[in-house]
């Protein structure tokens, strides 16, 4: 069992907590993803910016324009994850869309992202069928593959996205771009019974619209986490590093009551 399959299999409900590297500049996020992991998530996803960021909700792509503003080159993404890494015991895994990878090069992206300390990858746009390269080579190195399950897939795509994803798979709780939404949609719990359909042995955790310890709450009870990104994004913007770290044990408070 991977590092993030077993946090997410440990007693009690989970929270996944996203960032992205590089906001507002590379010092920063770092500093930020600590104070996420000692302030309670179990998994820690760490973004990385894109110039188009076709999934990501208004408040994430804002953060991830001014860590490109700011001058966030990939090739730090891995000295970054290095900092986290050494000073957390919680998994990270590296939420990136795969044009990055392909164009930094897979078996060195593979390769550089073990290196750091990661635990492995979450590829929102890319699908098992077009995976082989990275299947393999994650596979080799040992790396968490994070594939995504909408409400729109079939059973059959469902199936092989359980079958192939390792440390947990990613359902979309609706079809649409991320951001907190006020009422989750109850398609997700059609998606986490599609995994667990094909693979009840998988974890399976629920993202996309997330915002409060009550939905999470929610969320928890039929799946193995809560993913929850722009309400952190949107509080270390407002009040730095010391809001975000009182959201988020906000919401691990609300998990545990």
């Amino acid at each position: 069992m991977s590092k993030t399959a077993a946090a997410l299999s440990a007693p009690g409900p989970k929270l996944i907590g996203y960032f992205p590297a590089g906001f507002p500049t590379l010092a920063e996020s770092v500093e930020a993803a600590v104070t996420m992991c000692e302030a309670g998530v179990d998994v820690l996803e760490f973004g990385v910016p894109y110039s188009d960021p076709v999934m990501d909700g208004l408040v994430i792509q804002k953060a991830t324009e001014e860590a490109l503003a700011n001058g966030f080159k990939l090739r730090q993404l891995f000295d970054a994850v290095k900092q986290v890494t050494s000073r957390v015991s919680k998994p990270v895994l590296v939420m990136t869309y795969w044009n990055p990878v392909l164009q930094y090069g897979i078996e060195r992206f593979a390769q550089d992202l073990s290196d750091s300390g990661a635990a492995g990858l979450i590829t929102p746009d890319l699908i098992p069928d077009e995976a082989a390269e990275w299947l393999r080579v994650s596979d080799e190195l040992k790396l968490d593959r994070v594939f995504l399950v909408a409400p729109t897939s079939t059973d059959e795509r469902a199936a092989v996205a359980s079958r192939l994803s390792r440390g947990f798979v990613y359902a979309v709780s609706t079809m649409g771009i991320t951001g907190a939404r006020e009422d989750l949609d109850t398609l997700a719990r059609g998606v986490v019974a599609k995994v667990r359909k094909a693979d009840p042995e998988q974890q399976v955790a629920v993202g996309i619209g997330i915002s409060t310890s009550e939905q999470a709450s929610e969320v928890n009870e039929y799946s193995d986490g809560a993913i929850v990104g722009s309400v952190f994004v949107r509080a270390y913007s407002q009040g730095g590093k010391d809001a975000l770290a009182s959201k988020v044990r906000e919401l691990v408070a609300g998990l545990n009551k």
